[in-house]
């Protein structure tokens, strides 16, 4: 019966999400204003596209979004959202049905373009008179057709060299048997040759030296034959076939050289670096003047005045060699990866032909500021608890940047935080301040890697490649409960390849001391299972993590993000007898993926999120969980927004809810989540936009282990479903462009702390009252910076 009736409430609760989110898109025809109309005559109110035939959901959805933006200028309709559901159209045209005609020839070629050479087009005119408005609506019905697809392809180049390329990377190719035939399609292919045939040392190749040419000719009809009704007969299959599966062959040539240089391969040859130009030098200047110092090692010469560079990031991060075939990929990655160094501002390069076949590269790079130090400061609010009451994060940061340390493009950053966490509704035994943090840490990152394999030429394919190495202290003091110091260092390599940045630390070293407060160890006796998270210990360990984001070739209004994180401590170094029983054991790995998906105005994102830690290590006490400064947390404005920060979990376990203490921090080995928004625009208020969304939230955290003293904290696959959280809500988001500030309401839509129900929400309230008399919120305010995913 319970589950029943929560099925019942889930319902309920996706109708009125939908309903809103059908309103916010169905508001253009219900708040529209029209404004300097002409009276009594007709004008152009709405346009409507409906795309018809066998073609893909989403590319009838994507087809219909771009046909829209062909619409005659006459045709077109100018809305602006003033707020939300209220919408204006200004000075509307009037109607002419002449351009109905235009609108068809324009949306015709586009389809083309997209390869539907066979689309029809249907359009509908509907007049609607309100007081001394008549008003028109266009509707556009189109049937696509079927898409021309490619028979085949061949490539007539008349060079055997080119000729030979082009066999040698014939995989890559995009023009394939039975592909849809697109302009676009044709156009990249053309490019990936060019690309190609640049790559390996043709510098003067351009699009213009080859052209796609497309084979319509059906050989049936190149049939001789006297019989006037079979050579009807043959007329007739032929257009029947062209309609119900037309072909083309696609030829890729070469255009007669007008000059005999783009047939012509080069050879890289001298590089030249102005390492301390300014942005209002001019290259051709630059290049004319005699008055720098030169410093030449190997093949590569410097030309300086002050003398602030060394050469080797120069050298380091080059990938074009003296004697190698002119390659365009190689040249733009230089420029790409000296740029992102840091100290350089502007990176720019030209080649230069010599003797015929040899290009000498000329790089200007603009060095950046070299020192510079900013100051900020952060606030964020979390309205969760109602014995906690209103907590406020304030923090102030400082950093201090050096880009070029021992002039070598090294960068040294120096940061200092201080932060306070404060209770604004003081009372009984809450005092105003809550917890006290400050941190420092310094940090150098070395523009290449240093690592003792100097012939290992796979690094030479890599990207960005950095060392990093940091050492950072902090001190927390959490009123009355726990005061922890910790000291880490850690030795990594960064780098890229492709969309793919790799972080790999093989040496992390953690050093934990923690002080139990009388409010932490008061908590120990009512669940001593917190015993084992709250101890001091050094952590010894090596991680990998990797980020990748992409944009999707099919749709490019689909973006992708993914990360993923592992990190071992104790495994090696847990082996020596002398470090095994005072350094943690344990391995963690977390994977976060999120997607975005824009419309014209509005954009659907969300999230997926899981992370667990396993302590293999030997302490009967230390060893039951991964010390509490590793351990998940769930709640907050970028996780759970219903419930606060840190006060989600563990499962269905109440062990935290007790009236004796306000420390209710959860801590768990294992997190599960998943969010998903829908994003729009409200308004525009002094070029600054505001916006909202209708988001959704679920997930929780657990223990791994078992506990006899809780048993609600453990994860278990059977109890998923009555662990699970789940929150709704909405928020105003202010963006200024440079930030963003962003306030969120939730309300808990599932609690697994709900002794009732499977713990979802039978009536609307605000506060509910434990078993135990803890008054609790089904709400949450949440103040963030910046979206929350």
């Amino acid at each position: 019966m319970d589950f029943v009736s929560s099925r019942k409430r889930v319902h309920c609760w996706i109708v009125v999400c939908g309903l809103l989110i059908t309103l916010n898109s169905c508001s253009f025809l219900q708040w529209t204003v029209v404004r300097n109309y002409p009276p009594n005559k007709p004008f152009v109110y709405d346009n409507k596209i409906t795309v018809k035939g066998n073609v893909s959901k989403d590319e009838k959805i994507q087809l219909t979004e771009e046909l829209g933006k062909y619409w005659d200028d006459s045709l077109q309709v100018r809305k602006v959202q003033q707020f939300y559901f209220k919408y204006k159209i200004k000075n509307p045209p009037l109607f002419d049905s002449n351009n109905i005609v235009r609108s068809v020839n324009l949306m015709n070629a586009y389809l083309n373009s997209k390869g539907y050479y066979y689309a029809s087009f249907t359009d509908t005119v509907k007049m609607d008179t309100v007081n001394d408005q008549v008003r028109v609506k266009v509707e556009m019905g189109i049937n696509v057709g079927k898409n021309i697809t490619i028979d085949s392809v061949s490539y007539e180049l008349r060079d055997s060299n080119l000729q030979k390329l082009t066999r040698s990377a014939e995989k890559d190719k995009l023009l394939k048997k039975g592909a849809p035939y697109t302009k676009a399609l044709i156009s990249a292919e053309l490019d990936r040759l060019v690309g190609l045939y640049r790559q390996n040392g043709y510098y003067r190749f351009t699009r213009d030296d080859i052209y796609a040419e497309a084979d319509t000719t059906d050989t049936r009809l190149l049939q001789l034959t006297l019989d006037p009704f079979k050579q009807a007969q043959i007329i007739a299959d032929a257009a029947r076939i062209r309609r119900e599966n037309p072909t083309w062959d696609i030829t890729i040539f070469k255009r007669p050289a007008v000059d005999s240089a783009s047939l012509r391969q080069y050879y890289i040859g001298k590089l030249y670096f102005y390492p301390e130009m300014s942005l209002s030098d001019i290259p051709d200047s630059v290049l004319k003047r005699k008055d720098f110092t030169e410093f030449t090692r190997r093949t590569i010469t410097m030309r300086y005045k002050k003398g602030i560079f060394n050469y080797r990031p120069l050298r380091e991060h080059t990938f074009l060699s003296r004697g190698k075939l002119y390659n365009e990929s190689d040249y733009f990655k230089s420029i790409n990866t000296l740029g992102q160094i840091g100290a350089w501002q502007q990176v720019d390069a030209r080649p230069v032909i010599r003797d015929n076949d040899s290009l000498d590269i000329y790089f200007f790079l603009v060095p950046a500021i070299k020192q510079n130090f900013t100051i900020d400061l952060e606030g964020s609010k979390n309205t969760a608890d109602f014995s906690l009451g209103n907590l406020w994060g304030i923090s102030t940061n400082f950093s201090y940047n050096n880009k070029n340390v021992w002039k070598s493009a090294i960068q040294s950053l120096t940061t200092l935080r201080a932060g306070v966490e404060l209770n604004l509704l003081t009372g009984g035994d809450n005092s105003l301040l809550q917890t006290f943090l400050i941190n420092a840490g310094h940090t150098y990152v070395f523009p290449k890697l240093i690592q003792p394999f100097t012939n290992w030429r796979a690094l030479n394919n890599l990207e960005n490649k950095r060392t990093l190495v940091s050492i950072n202290g902090s001190y927390v003091d959490r009123r009355t409960f726990y005061q922890l110091r910790s000291l880490t260092a850690s030795w990594g390599y960064e780098w890229k390849k492709g969309n793919n940045v790799w972080l790999y630390k093989p040496l992390n070293v953690e050093i934990y001391a923690i002080d139990t407060l009388k409010g932490l160890r008061d908590l120990f006796v009512s669940n001593p299972f917190l015993r084992a998270s709250f101890n001091s210990g050094k952590v010894v360990s090596q991680s990998l993590s990797l980020v990748r984001s992409f944009t999707d070739t099919r749709n490019p209004n689909k973006s992708h993000y993914f990360h993923m994180g592992l990190e071992e401590a104790g495994g090696l170094f847990g082996l020596i007898p002398g470090l095994r029983d005072d350094i943690y054991r344990y391995i963690k790995l977390e994977a976060d993926y999120h997607q975005t998906i824009k419309f014209r105005k509005t954009e659907l994102a969300w999230r997926t999120y899981a992370g667990m830690g396993y302590n293999y290590g030997t302490d009967s006490l230390r060893d039951k969980s991964l010390p509490f400064f590793k351990q998940f947390f769930a709640g907050g404005p970028y996780s759970m927004r219903a419930w606060g920060l840190r006060q989600l979990g563990l499962g269905r376990s109440i062990a935290s809810d007790d009236t004796a203490t306000t420390y209710r921090d959860r801590f768990g080995d294992m997190q599960l989540e998943a969010n998903i928004e829908y994003r729009f625009p409200l308004t525009t208020v002094a070029g600054i936009k505001v916006s909202s969304a209708f988001f959704a939230d679920m997930g929780n955290v657990w223990n791994l282990k078992a506990s006899s003293i809780d048993p609600a904290a453990q994860f278990s696959l059977s109890n998923l479903y009555r662990d699970l959280a789940i929150g709704v809500g909405t928020g105003v988001r202010i963006d200024f462009s440079y930030f963003l500030i962003r306030l969120d309401f939730a309300y808990k839509l599932k609690d697994p702390a709900r002794q009732y129900n499977n713990g979802w929400a039978d009536k609307f309230q605000w506060f509910e009252n434990r078993p135990n008399g803890l008054k609790i919120n089904n709400y949450a305010v949440q103040l963030g910076i910046g979206l929350p995913f």
